[in-house]
């Protein structure tokens, strides 16, 4: 019984397959043939033209060319009929041929945060008893990871780079590590701090007073 079933559910797709295919090859058939009738009518179109703009040219035409600009302008309109008729046919198969999917929600995704940025692991303390039966008796099973993007405050800092003297006592001569070495000379702002006021003046087209306003403000 269960075979003769598969077979019908298999037969009934083959069905639904073939006559979704049927609607498709009519959709196509319809839309030549609209482009088709949309053609001749665009040719007949041309040909009335050609004719009004030759009877111009050459002054008052005679009977027969009257009649001939007449028939044309009648089969015009009967192929911009067809034409029109072929267009509905065409919207009305390729309506029917097409399906319409359902729309489906899509669920918001957090991207992680990039594997460069450092890691502060905070822990929440875990209770020590159960908070249902109160026993003492829990193991740890897992965890559950919540990441925050949080930043550091800028903070301003003095380097005290200490050399320090040294005497001998055999020939009293006094020694002492070299100075370090310093981008601006004499200077007394760091390599970073540089960068950062030449960044800033140069990239962020920040002047240096509206700077020092804002580091001042920091502190």
């Amino acid at each position: 019984m269960s075979d003769a079933a598969s077979e019908l559910a298999k037969l009934r797709a083959a069905l639904t397959a073939a006559e979704a295919r049927a609607d498709v090859a009519e959709s196509e058939l319809a839309q030549a043939r609209a482009v088709v009738s949309c053609s001749e009518a665009m040719i007949q179109e041309l040909k009335l033209e050609i004719a009004k703009l030759r009877r111009d040219k050459y002054g008052i035409s005679s009977e027969r060319r009257a009649r001939l600009i007449d028939q044309l302008e009648l089969q015009l309109e009967e192929m911009e009929a067809a034409a029109t008729e072929d267009a509905l046919a065409a919207d009305q198969a390729s309506e029917k041929a097409s399906t319409v999917r359902a729309f489906t929600r899509r669920h918001p995704v957090r991207k992680p945060f990039p594997d460069h940025l450092p890691r502060e692991r905070v822990v929440v303390e875990a209770p020590v008893a159960c908070t249902c039966c109160g026993s003492d008796r829990i193991v740890k099973m897992g965890e559950d990871i919540t990441e925050t993007l949080e930043v550091i405050p800028r903070q301003w800092k003095v380097i005290q780079t200490v050399r320090e003297k040294f005497t001998c006592r055999a020939c009293e001569k006094i020694s002492q590590p070299p100075a370090p070495f310093h981008a601006i000379p004499r200077g007394w702002a760091g390599p970073s701090l540089i960068a950062m006021l030449i960044f800033e003046k140069y990239g962020q087209h920040q002047p240096l007073n509206r700077q020092a306003e804002r580091f001042a403000r920091e502190g």
